[in-house]
């Protein structure tokens, strides 16, 4: 694939005491101002005045698959040591749950880490230039995210829902839709196979592993208008336990438990909108059981009683 097509976010530094300040040089773009304000670690010596909007470029970097962002600064002294801790943070909230059905966990569960390399060119007045390179490791291609985008587009017509079906009817449409046309990848299931774990083959292949069924309802219910997030953690199957993905769903106001993997794996619906108290097979990784995300996502104790 020709270089001109990947498009290639620079990000440019300058270093003032221990103040970084950016300057963002994305295809000639006007200043902007950042939908979303997260806080960094002061722990760091590498502080930005702007570092929502940087966070803003990455994350758009990452949905249009860039094949490598760059972030260059000039400095007297570059920190080295705070570069890996800060391209982590600034990952992490790159991707981060935003109100885009193609940002959040849709990049973060089909993306296998990144690469990181840095490096310094000394300047005559004793500063340096530092360059920060780093290469996601993407899970698709970006034309098979192309497809996925089709697929969405069709299967939403498919199901017939629209703005005035109820939060339950858009659920048990995409449900049924992903139930009835994805089978679980039991070939792959222990290999390095990672296209199993994405939305493109549930949906492009019809064949999909846990990752992927859940990548896959996510993208299909935030495309409808449900609010979904995927959990991961450990969960039971069959007398032994497993690590897992499944989904945590929002249905008028409150937020249950969804595992179409294992009920399709199992033939019926057992894991459709479930509370936590009939949920305990499944143990949710730390990040999942924190005190802020419990309460931004509230889950039931009790199943769905509305079906």
């Amino acid at each position: 694939m020709k270089r001109k097509r990947r498009m290639l976010l620079c990000l440019l530094l300058t270093i003032t005491a221990a103040l970084l300040v950016l300057v963002v040089v994305l295809r000639e773009k006007a200043s902007r101002t950042p939908s979303y304000h997260y806080e960094m670690s002061k722990e760091l010596r590498l502080s930005f005045s702007n570092a929502d909007l940087v966070i803003q470029e990455i994350r758009e970097a990452l949905e249009r698959h860039d094949y490598r962002i760059y972030i260059r600064y000039q400095a007297s002294d570059g920190y080295m040591n705070d570069v890996m801790p800060l391209v982590n943070e600034l990952m992490t909230w790159a991707v981060a749950d935003t109100d885009s059905p193609t940002q959040g966990d849709y990049i973060r569960y089909q993306m296998g880490g990144y690469d990181v390399n840095y490096s310094r060119t000394d300047l005559e007045d004793g500063s340096a230039n530092y360059l920060i390179t780093i290469t996601p490791v993407y899970y698709t291609k970006t034309a098979q995210e192309a497809a996925v985008d089709q697929d969405v587009e069709e299967i939403l017509q498919e199901v017939d829902i629209d703005c005035c079906s109820s939060d339950l009817e858009k659920v048990e449409a995409i449900y049924d839709y992903v139930y009835s046309h994805v089978k679980y990848d039991s070939i792959h299931k222990s290999s390095e196979y990672h296209l199993k774990s994405t939305a493109y083959a549930a949906l492009e292949r019809g064949i999909a592993g846990c990752q992927g069924y859940a990548v896959a309802m996510y993208r299909l219910l935030e495309e409808a208008g449900v609010d979904c997030r995927v959990i991961t953690g450990m969960a039971e199957y069959e007398g032994e336990s497993e690590f897992h993905a499944w989904n945590i769903v929002e249905v008028d106001g409150t937020y249950y438990n969804l595992d179409i993997t294992w009920d399709c794996r199992l033939g019926e619906r057992e894991y459709f909108l479930k509370g936590q108290e009939t949920f305990t097979d499944h143990i949710r990784d730390e990040e999942f059981e924190t005190k802020d995300f419990l309460t931004q996502y509230p889950t039931s104790e009790q199943d769905f009683s509305g079906i």
